[in-house]
């Protein structure tokens, strides 16, 4: 029976971690052969779940026992497998499931990058610009449809999860109206609407990313009474006046763009405006082996950074802003509560 083990010797440890690309593409062959999917509530073998999935038993045998060390799956006595809490998030119906993450992360395009990380490193810039000859999202739309497809699925997953979350954290009850800035399809500020019935909305993003917002919030959703979308650039102007808005995981490019969208956001909301800033933190964090290697990976395809505290308290009081609190919204995240000065 295979277990998850815990604390080997420093060696073993290094060996492991050199292996991590291994651990990496595993979890992507189960995503993709849709193994946790396959695989219900009681224990099966690996003959049933190789059927189930169209795999040879052996090799799928070998997968499941290496995806047990790391407690995801668990291998019975008997040699049959079960889920664990980590191998259900791999599932398309969990509700929290990452399954598209763990695509996301391991993309084509990744295996391609990881290797040139020292020149990344040396130079601060990408590596995407020489791998493929044009910027990283350019490049997804162009010449690689499939993963940007599984980017929106991941990132309109993530940010439903994640929003929920922040709804939870945000108190409004004093505030008539929110605007949800560079916020995608708009699962924040749908989330608020719905926690507060009289609360008003608007999502402002670039047209292409507008046109998919969230149904509710679209003609005839739940919430469209109650909203406005605008399509726009946040580094360039903000057409929206509220009383709340929140800017969610967005201030992560070069120090220039993210000073133009604070000076925006507060010559847009004027004295007294309260400013939410969101982000993933490489500091003061429970998820720090998460948010330190996606601020890699951040390098690498659009050389941008996950923030410090410190760096990030820096760049909001640079641009003016007042910070009032900063808490943590999840193990992931946290929120940087801030008011525009008179």
């Amino acid at each position: 029976m295979t277990t998850a083990e815990t604390a080997p010797p420093p060696s073993m440890r290094l060996r492991e971690l050199v292996f991590g690309a291994a651990c990496a593409a595993a979890l992507r062959a189960t995503a993709r052969l849709g193994v946790a999917d396959a695989l219900g509530d009681s224990p099966m073998t690996v003959e049933d779940l190789a059927a189930a999935v169209k795999t040879e038993q052996g090799p799928l045998r070998r997968l499941l026992r290496a995806m047990s060390c790391y407690g995801v799956f668990a291998e019975q006595g008997d040699g049959t497998f079960t889920h664990t809490e980590m191998s259900r998030l791999l599932r398309e119906d969990d509700p929290q499931s990452l399954r598209y993450i763990t695509l996301w992360c391991t993309e084509p395009w990744t295996w391609d990058a990881w290797p040139k990380l020292d020149e990344a490193v040396r130079t601060g810039h990408d590596v995407v610009q020489d791998l493929y000859g044009k910027e990283f999202f350019t490049y997804l739309n162009e010449d690689a449809p499939e993963s940007a497809l599984v980017f929106n699925r991941a990132m309109t997953t993530s940010s439903a999860q994640s929003a929920r979350d922040v709804a939870q954290l945000l108190d409004l009850s004093g505030s008539a109206s929110v605007a949800d800035i560079g916020g995608g399809q708009g699962h924040v500020v749908a989330s608020l609407l719905e926690k507060y019935p009289t609360l008003h909305g608007t999502l402002l993003d670039l047209p292409r990313v507008v046109e998919n917002a969230d149904p509710r919030l679209r003609p005839g959703g739940a919430l469209a009474d109650r909203m406005r979308i605008v399509p726009g650039d946040c580094r360039e102007s903000i057409p929206v006046q509220a009383d709340v808005y929140v800017i969610k995981n967005i201030l992560e490019w070069d120090d220039e763009s993210t000073a133009r969208t604070l000076r925006n956001v507060m010559a847009a909301g004027g004295p007294g405006a309260r400013v939410v800033v969101i982000e993933n933190l490489v500091d003061d964090s429970p998820s720090m082996r998460f948010s330190t290697a996606m601020d890699l990976l951040l390098l690498l395809n659009v050389g941008g950074a996950k923030h410090t505290t410190e760096s990030m308290v820096g760049r909001l009081t640079g641009a003016g802003l007042v910070i009032d609190d900063i808490r943590p919204v999840n193990p992931y995240l946290h929120a940087f509560d801030c008011t525009v000065p008179a």
